[in-house]
């Protein structure tokens, strides 16, 4: 019997072991064996091996780990799943409140197939919840942070433990003075006074038999922001003390269950953050410190009583997302020491996340950590470029500066909990002298910790660094929802999350990301299909910035879940909302042609109408409508917005196009480009377009002449018509303006402006212009979703062997397995290396004037490829 517990808890089943390695990757809703999940009919995803076949398989749940290694399931088990399918939700008896569920896949014959992984449900009901909510008698504007804590005792054999905690703000949670988990900034954000999202941890581990103490320190957050900048964030109607509900779920031997809740048994105390905003930063007076505060020994009556709050909101749900982390730690490249009061630390590379300090000194010492992108002449921290949009009341709450006040006590170290800024410096002052090395200040990376699937290496070194650059720009603004900049703003600017989505979805597996902050578009859209321009926001956005230019996120990034995932649940649970943004449209552009937006926002030189890139924006939203009514099987609705359709492209091309000339409107990059990208042009003028804009860029010396809007069309619509060695040539420019410009100055991150010495807009960590970082696996590896095949079930492989790149490779972690795409360019041959998971296919397609001799070393008679099945293949391709 032990021998057998052993293998399950390896993760191993008894029948059949050798059919193990034919399904790996087991999630549900896309998590590795989630905790406290509300999803009723949950997803379950899966991959084939590489060494095997694909076969149909079938899902079995239960609730015994031991029933399903004998082959039993009482709960579920699915019809056959045809081997094409990696992708089933839920279908079996309804899923109850709290409890664990065990799943795995066999075959036909009952033949286990995979390892067992779990899922464990939440709180499905309101009336799950025993806690109260509850915080301090304070208001909104006190700056201390409180303490919470509460004693308790375990009077029986503990077997297993949940807690489950909801918050109005951040928190930390401790149980016996250790800290529960490895997140950061949790709960994400989202429209409080609509939506709360709850986590659970598994926290049998932390408590035991007898005396207990739960502790939770709360922090502000976008809950409670009381530093003061252009967007109003102290503004936001659901704006009041932080405020949490906890239950810790026990389970004993005996059976029974109990559950140590927030309520009026609770105290509260002031703690040592004597000041925390999520935009600005934070201040810890260590003189404060109460030490064993969260300990079950812990005198506790001086603390005050706890009071009842009213809930955020009512809805309360799951955050069953990938959480944000310290995800590396990185030690200072460079220390400048100015004196022993002044320091200037340099991380060698631009961050977001926070820095840690190690230091000794007198009680009372006041260490202030300034933190920037950039320095000034003489060597210092430099804020200019980040600071413009915050507008202080008084000198107490400086920008990205920490305030950290020594007890005195020794060596002690601080780091923010409930903060995050955006910086490659850190200039540390102190009221008095102290001691610090090169290694007494260091810098934590801090993001969404989301996987990374894509990889790409080439032979030019300075795309290899575009491409880490605009990773570590997307990485830096993905805080649970996408941000444009991680220092001045932090916002969820749509445009910009729009443009870099393809690039997120390449490089990292974010799908669960992106399906909350849809749920944010969903909670802040209005009734008339308006959105803002930020999402969430407390308010601002609604009268500035939200064209269909910006706010088509509603539907551009459902659709391409939808075509990298092969699910269409976001496209189902957005189809409304687009319906809504589509119709108030239309209601406002009764000719098809639509003036509301921004237009190519911070452009090289020339200027791109409005009107022009609206109108594109809007077909793109009523094309995306049309097929999603047709794939959800909405007939009416795809004639209706079909029709739609043509009436935008006809009204734009009437206006904008020269049929003879084959130009649209002045014929600067992004109006040529945006059409040809977006499906605009027709059908037989295409190559007259192209050619345009490769002269056109000819004409600008192969550099780039466009703004937000160009960046994502510019370089696909070159490569998707004939020019990808024009495109190539622009996307590895080194000279003014181009990305290559940035990273040869010394750029480790993407730039807000083409220009390093620009007056305005200037973050020097942007994710706006990071669309290169998508074509790098479209233009040159040819790596694409087949609208047909979605979810990678069919790849569509489209390599372009550029002029001046030698050698080429790009690895994508697809839901169905590893894509590889490598070539490498030898004279007139090129050597072309291809991997196609299993259980999908590839449609191989070489540009114009190239030929395949062989595949696998056996000469082929065909010049063409054509459908490739699973498998690995090296082509020999002739020019």
């Amino acid at each position: 019997m032990k021998r057998i517990i052993s293998l399950i808890s390896a993760g191993i089943l008894l029948s059949n072991i050798s059919l193990l390695a034919q399904t790996q990757k087991l999630r549900c809703e896309y998590l590795e064996n989630p905790l406290g999940i509300d999803q009723t009919a949950p997803r379950f995803t899966w991959e084939f091996s590489t060494k095997q076949n694909p076969i149909s398989v079938k899902i079995c749940v239960d609730t015994d780990s031991l029933a399903l290694v004998k082959g039993r399931n009482n709960t579920w088990i699915s019809n056959n799943i045809a081997s094409s399918q990696q992708l089933v939700s839920y279908a079996g008896k309804p899923l109850q409140s709290f409890q664990k569920y065990y799943w795995k896949l066999i075959d036909k014959n009952n033949q286990t197939l995979s390892a067992i992984a779990s899922f464990e449900m939440g709180l499905l009901n309101s009336s799950d919840w025993k806690g109260a909510w509850i915080s301090d008698s304070q208001g909104k504007e006190e700056k201390n942070a409180p303490y919470f804590r509460k004693a308790f005792e375990a009077k029986k054999e503990i077997v297993s433990a949940r807690a489950y905690i909801a918050v109005g703000g951040l928190y930390e949670l401790s149980i016996n003075g250790q800290r529960i988990g490895n997140h950061r900034l949790d709960p994400m954000y989202t429209r409080f006074d609509k939506r709360t999202l709850c986590v659970t941890y598994d926290v049998t581990k932390h408590l035991q038999h007898g005396k207990n103490a739960i502790g939770v320190l709360l922090g502000n957050g976008w809950y409670n922001h009381q530093s003061t900048a252009v967007w109003f964030f102290d503004k936001a109607p659901w704006r009041n003390r932080p405020t949490f509900c906890l239950d810790v779920r026990i389970t004993y031997k005996d059976g029974s269950i109990e559950t140590i809740r927030s309520g009026k048994d609770w105290k509260t105390s002031e703690s040592p953050v004597t000041f925390n905003s999520i935009y600005t930063a934070e201040h810890y007076d260590a003189r404060l410190e109460k030490t064993g505060w969260n300990l079950p020994n812990y005198d506790d009556k001086t603390w005050k009583d706890v009071i009842y709050r009213a809930a955020p909101s009512t809805r309360i749900v799951s955050q069953a997302l990938h959480p944000i982390r310290h995800t590396n730690e990185i030690l200072s490249k460079n220390l400048k020491t100015f004196s022993k009061q002044n320091y200037v630390f340099d991380l060698g590379e631009n961050i977001s996340g926070v820095s840690s300090i190690t230091v000794k000194g007198n009680a009372g010492t006041v260490i202030r950590l300034k933190h920037g992108e950039r320095l000034l002449p003489d060597g210092h921290v430099d804020q200019s470029n980040i600071d413009v949009h915050y507008r202080p009341t008084d000198d107490k709450d400086p920008f990205q500066t920490d305030i950290f006040i020594l007890s005195g006590k020794g060596e002690e170290t601080f780091t923010p909990k409930f903060n995050y800024k955006g910086f490659q410096y850190i200039e540390i002052n102190s009221s008095e002298p102290i001691e610090l090395t090169q290694n007494g200040v260091k810098g934590y990376f801090m993001h969404s910790d989301v996987p990374a699937i894509g990889k790409i290496t080439s032979s030019n070194p300075t795309l290899n660094k575009i491409w880490a650059a605009t990773n570590r720009s997307y990485l830096s603004n993905l805080f649970g929802y996408p941000t444009d900049c991680p220092q001045r703003e932090k916002n969820g600017w749509t445009g910009d999350a729009h443009i870099a989505c393809e690039t997120g979805l390449y490089n990292f597996d974010g799908i669960t990301i992106y399906e909350k902050w849809l749920a944010d578009h969903r909670d802040e859209q209005q009734p008339n299909g308006v959105l803002p321009s930020i999402i969430p926001t407390g308010g601002w956005g609604y009268e500035w910035g939200n064209g269909p230019d910006w706010t088509s996120t509603i539907a551009i990034i459902p659709w391409n879940i939808y075509l990298f995932y092969g699910d269409s649940k976001l496209l189902k649970d957005s189809y409304e909302p687009i319906k809504r943004y589509v119709d108030h449209i239309t209601d406002i552009s009764p000719n098809g042609l639509c003036t509301w937006g921004l237009g190519d926002w911070v452009p090289v030189k020339s200027k791109t109408p409005v009107e022009l890139t609206s109108t594109a924006y809007y077909f793109v939203d009523v094309t995306i409508l049309a097929k999603a009514a047709k794939l959800l099987g909405n007939q009416e609705d795809y004639v209706k917005y079909s029709a739609l359709a043509e009436k935008i492209k006809k009204a734009f091309n009437q206006k904008y196009l020269n049929e003879q000339t084959g130009i649209y409107g002045a014929g600067v990059q992004t109006e040529l480009s945006v059409p040809l990208y977006w499906g605009l042009v027709p059908e037989g003028l295409k190559p007259k377009v192209a050619k345009n804009l490769a002269d056109r860029v000819a004409q600008d010396n192969y550099h780039l002449d466009v703004g937000l809007l160009g960046t994502k069309a510019i370089l696909n619509a070159l490569s998707e018509n004939g020019y990808a060695s024009i495109a190539y040539k622009v996307a590895s420019q080194e000279s003014y303006p181009s990305w290559g410009w940035w990273i040869v100055n010394g750029a480790t991150s993407l730039y807000e402006n083409w220009p390093i010495d620009a007056k305005s807009d200037i973050s020097m960590n942007h994710i706006m212009f990071g669309e290169i970082g998508a074509w790098l696996y479209k233009g040159l590896a040819g790596i694409f979703p087949d609208e047909q095949g979605a979810g990678f079930k069919n790849i569509m492989l489209k390599p372009n062997f550029v002029e001046g790149l030698a050698t080429f490779s790009a690895d994508f972690e697809s839901p169905r397995g590893l894509i590889h795409s490598e070539w490498e360019q030898k004279g007139n041959t090129v050597i072309y290396k291809i991997v196609v998971p299993q259980n999908a296919s590839a449609k191989v397609q070489l540009p114009e004037g190239y030929k395949v001799k062989s595949i696998n070393q056996k000469a082929i008679s065909t010049p063409q490829v054509g459908l490739l099945s699973a498998g690995e293949y090296t082509l020999l391709i002739e020019k």
